[in-house]
């Protein structure tokens, strides 16, 4: 079934296309009419499933495609495209690495960040984790306890402290005991936007004056089923500070999965990793081929 949950509402897609090609069997204007409201009823962006039509119909005019086979091949070229980034959708594979962990609270950003740990320890990488987040009440403990779990060490102060000192804690340990891999956490609190973004470009000139010869990967951590408010925040933080990647996390729920193809569309943002459920091995890395697969394969 590969990386998509067929009971997502794009399943509904899927069916929808079915429908929209028995029902318009020339496949004129009103079967594209049908098949964008059900892009865009899976979450896709209007002006993505705009463009995604305008392309499909130029593909069906081209090279005379009457069949229901033809419109999957062409709209699972056509999404692959749009979300195949290349080489930015790996993570860096240079050490060592510091990973900056960015998004709302409640969005899955504390599980991502033991699930990565999690997935460097067993690539044989040391591991080391920055609780930043020093406003949110009991932040810091909830990343310890993540820690302990992975068996990893969590730098942290008390809440209330600058985070941009914790982070620097974290990088002068990280360098002394040659540390791989650097995972920070950061605050969450988009609605105290100018704050956060002062406290992400502290966070970023410690590192550059701090680690230098360190490799930098910020991550942006999204709800999927939060769909188009997951797209706003996408825009917010993208004003905010330059994100290397996307993790789109509760992939496994009701996720309708349209917002991924929205944000590396819109925004030229490349997903690193999808979240599909809670155990530990369940980040998995992004792969457009498999993604756009799985929401066609039958």
């Amino acid at each position: 079934m590969g990386l998509f949950e067929k009971k997502s509402t794009f399943r509904k897609f899927i069916d929808s296309i079915t429908m929209a090609v028995y029902d318009n069997p020339d496949l004129g204007p009103e079967f594209l009419e049908q098949l964008e409201e059900s892009l865009v009823m899976a979450d896709v962006g209007v002006d993505t499933a705009d463009k995604i039509i305008k392309e499909l119909n130029k593909t069906i005019n081209e090279q005379y495609i009457t069949k229901e086979r033809g419109i999957r091949k062409e709209l699972s070229r056509i999404l692959e495209e749009i979300m195949d980034k290349g080489e930015r959708n790996k993570m860096s594979t240079d050490y060592p690495l510091i990973i900056l962990m960015i998004g709302i609270n409640g969005g899955g950003k504390t599980t991502s960040i033991a699930k990565l740990a999690h997935m460097y320890k067993n690539q044989g990488k040391s591991v080391m984790l920055a609780a930043a987040d020093t406003f949110r009440a009991a932040a810091a403990e909830q990343l310890q306890m993540w820690g302990d779990r992975v068996g990893v060490r969590v730098i942290k102060r008390d809440e209330g402290t600058d985070p941009t000192s914790v982070i620097y804690d974290a990088i002068q340990s990280a360098k002394a005991n040659n540390i791989d891999v650097l995972i920070c956490d950061t605050a969450g609190r988009l609605q105290n936007k100018v704050n956060l973004m002062k406290e992400l470009e502290k966070m970023s000139k410690v590192i550059s004056r701090e680690y230098p010869e360190a490799t930098r990967e910020n991550l942006l951590i999204l709800d999927a089923t939060t769909g188009k408010n997951a797209v706003s925040q996408a825009e917010e933080f993208s004003n905010i500070t330059d994100m290397t990647g996307i993790i789109l996390t509760k992939m496994d729920s009701t996720a309708r999965g349209g917002i991924s193809i929205t944000i590396a569309d819109e925004y030229d943002m490349p997903i690193k990793f999808i979240g599909m459920g809670e155990g530990m091995d369940d980040l998995i890395p992004f792969d457009a081929h498999e993604f756009v697969e799985g929401i066609f394969d039958e």
